[in-house]
């Protein structure tokens, strides 16, 4: 019976990194979809390419830094308990590749390529883990103090914070390092329509992201006796919150919409496995309305050129996230308890500021050595062109 349950274990985890896997390609389509048509090429190259460095550096790397763990052994040794530890590396990989895949999004249409590549291995070899250690690992005895000071850790179930917002605060340094792009603001203030270049494909990345992110929330369960409905259901009801919020707030704009239905998932991730499924309508609403507002915000009031939006959405709605799990968490409104606001708004703070910190210094640094953009020629003729030499049709016209 031991056998049959780790054996179930095992099929439930690799069937969770699948699922997860099967994500990046609804981040590729999305940042497809968003971009001009002269860097579709790049954006479906960036994220599978960005995917096998990440495995590199978390294999040799980030795993170790998060876990204590390493994979330095004969195989008998790591098909013990029939390779669990093996699917959990796979599994948690999955959730390490997605920052460098959130990034890619805001930085699009103007990065260099080997330079984003190097960013991708310091961050997912060394910032990211050293914070997931600590909410998930309890490095650092920060959990332990929370707990302490404040009756219960800091929750994240799923990685409103560890992922999303640890992410999306990431890409904002990038892109403030970068810089917008050439032509999306006029020297007298104005902003420069750069618009989608296929509304199908964005909407075929935000529900292959739907979709997989039922593995991604119900699967952080890890084994399959810890496995609970409440978490689909609050998924659901986050998402449904999100996409109306935003079809409403934005008009029915499309871009809106099918990004409001990532913010509400992005939102619900901390708290899924505590909160009533209302509350989690709540929560998803409230991202989908936030999304909106700040997506705005962020690129025409403050001339920030976020291409997806992945700071209003990664990272400020997984930050309401991880606070939202403080509040409708609680037992008073319906929740299941033992989570603290305090220990909620400290642990998101955290997140934040080592995102921030490292960000800045790897893209910083990249910037003042080795560059992280392309030149004007070359970010006019497109990256397909500039960087991987072909482009995604055989038109003649590649630079609308």
């Amino acid at each position: 019976m031991e056998q049959l349950h780790t054996s179930a274990d095992v099929l439930f985890i690799l069937l969770g990194a699948i699922m997860i896997l099967a994500m990046h390609a609804g981040f590729a389509f999305l940042e497809l979809g968003t971009v001009r048509k002269k860097n579709q090429v790049n954006a479906l190259v960036k994220i599978l390419v960005d995917f096998s460095v990440s495995t590199l550096a978390y294999f040799f790397i980030g795993y170790g830094i998060a876990y204590g763990m390493h994979f330095f052994s004969g195989a008998e040794v790591l098909s013990q308990r029939n390779g669990y530890d093996l699917t959990k590396f796979f599994f948690l990989l999955t959730f390490a590749a997605a920052i460098p895949a959130i990034i890619s999004g805001g930085i699009a249409e103007r990065a260099r390529f080997n330079p984003q590549l190097a960013a991708t291995f310091l961050i997912v070899g060394f910032i990211y883990p050293f914070f997931e250690g600590i909410a998930w690992n309890g490095a650092f005895g920060f959990q332990s103090w929370l707990k302490a000071s404040f009756g219960a850790e800091f929750h994240d179930f799923a990685g409103s914070i560890v992922v999303h917002a640890v992410g999306g605060w990431i890409g904002l340094m990038a892109v403030l390092q970068l810089g917008a792009r050439h032509g999306r603001y006029t020297r007298d203030g104005a902003v420069a329509a750069h618009p989608p270049s296929s509304i199908p494909f964005l909407a075929l990345g935000s529900w292959i992201l739907i979709v997989g992110w039922f593995g991604f929330n119900v699967m952080s369960a890890q084994t399959l006796d810890k496995i609970t409905g409440l978490v689909a259901m609050n998924s659901l009801m986050a998402m449904v919150g999100g996409t109306l919020a935003a079809t409403l707030v934005g008009r029915n704009d499309p871009g809106f919409v099918h990004n409001g239905a990532l913010a509400g998932l992005v939102a619900i991730c901390a708290g899924s496995d505590l909160v009533h499924p209302l509350g989690a309508l709540i929560i998803g609403a409230i991202a989908g309305a936030l999304f909106v507002r700040l997506f705005t915000c962020t690129q025409n009031r403050w001339k920030i050129d976020d291409v997806l939006g992945v700071w209003p959405l990664h990272g400020l709605c997984g930050t309401w996230g991880g606070i939202a799990a403080g509040i409708f968490g609680s037992a008073a409104l319906g929740g299941l308890g033992n989570v603290s606001f305090v220990s909620q708004l400290l642990g998101t703070l955290l997140g934040i500021a080592v995102a921030v910190i490292g960000g800045f210094a790897v893209y910083a640094t990249l910037k003042r050595t080795v560059g992280l953009r392309l030149d004007r020629e070359e970010e006019f003729n497109g990256a397909d062109l500039s960087i991987h030499k072909i482009g995604s049709t055989a038109e003649s016209d590649t630079h609308w």
